[in-house]
């Protein structure tokens, strides 16, 4: 399978709501890793419609990060790669296209049960894969083991995903049976989260390139823990809010101001779309807490000139948690 025929895309689906609508101008957003692929999209739309589109060239993280710009641009705007959560449409023009994988999981399924020391496993994954959630399923209890598919909270669309800010799939209401989780997909980011919010073994089996490998997160741990050490002399902050739709957490860095306040620092609160380094280059603080994308702190790490850490690092640096209770940071739902 080569990479063009690794995701559904649903133009078809496109074209018929696009010719339904009436409309004639229409907004295509693509997260990072299908940005290349807009082009094609585009063309394929504008010769079986004859409309104009316009592509967002804006960096794109999530269902969270909308170009609210180019909403009010368009006629209709495709948001390419995720799946609608309960704060992350704007308005009735928005129209959620998942991408899901077409993928066959069989094969590293099958050669993760190699991998999986334990009897019950939690099966989770992102929107891309979620639909082969019950193949994997059969997979593994064929071979005796118990599976467990958590729902999630509320802004979670489909049992067992897991978001880049969200790992609620994984609090199964009995987790106490679940030994250990598998998760069908590729990076490290959300079964890391994974193994930190629940403090349990993460197998991952990546269909895409047919591997399996445990999550260590043994590295991630070794960075926070310099970030955190970093900020322990810090008397000055900046606590950064982001005003993308989704993503604005200001009751939490007004929280967050009042602990500050609380050990005699010093904190100010940052708003601002896109949080970059350059942006934060004329804000001269010791270190700053981010309450935006979570993934931020983590991904980002080493590119701010002063250590960013998270809401629960913060409390950490401040002395109200110890090291030993850290967790991810996470935008949960109800």
């Amino acid at each position: 399978m080569n990479s063009n025929e690794a995701f559904d895309f649903q133009i078809d689906r496109v074209i018929d709501i696009i010719v339904k609508s009436g409309a004639e101008v229409v907004g295509l957003q693509f997260p990072e890793g299908f940005k290349r692929r807009g082009p094609k999209i585009s063309s394929q739309i504008e010769e079986a419609t004859g409309v104009s589109t316009i592509i967002s060239g804006n960096p794109c993280f999530g269902a969270c990060d909308l170009d609210a710009a180019l909403v009010d641009s368009v006629d209709i705007l495709f948001h390419f790669g995720h799946s609608e959560l309960d704060d992350t449409k704007l308005s009735e023009k928005v129209y959620f296209i998942e991408a899901r994988s077409n993928a066959d999981i069989c094969a590293v399924a099958k050669k993760a049960l190699l991998k999986l020391h334990e009897q019950c496993i939690g099966l989770i994954t992102t929107v891309q894969h979620v639909h082969k959630l019950g193949e994997v399923r059969k997979i593994l209890e064929q071979s005796g083991k118990t599976c467990v598919i958590g729902a999630g909270d509320s802004k979670i669309a489909y049992p067992g995903q897991v978001l880049g800010c969200n790992f609620s799939a994984a609090r199964v209401e009995s987790p106490e049976e679940c030994d250990e989780y598998l998760y069908i997909g590729s990076g490290e980011f959300h079964p890391l989260g994974v193994t930190l919010a629940t403090n349990k073994r993460v197998v991952i089996a990546d269909p895409l390139m047919n591997e399996v490998r445990e999550v260590d997160q043994s590295k991630i741990l070794r960075q926070r823990s310099a970030v955190i050490a970093k900020s322990l002399d810090a008397s000055h902050f900046g606590i950064l809010v982001s005003t993308k739709n989704g993503q604005k957490r200001m009751e939490l860095a007004a929280s967050l101001k009042e602990l500050a306040i609380k050990h005699d620092k010093t904190a100010h609160i940052l708003s601002m779309d896109m949080i970059t380094p350059e942006q934060l280059l004329q804000f001269k603080v010791d270190a700053f807490v981010n309450t935006a994308c979570p993934r931020l702190a983590v991904d980002e790490v080493g590119r701010f000139y002063a250590p960013m850490l998270t809401p629960q690092e913060f409390a950490i640096v401040l002395g109200e948690n110890i090291w030993e209770e850290l967790v991810f940071d996470e935008i949960l739902g109800e």
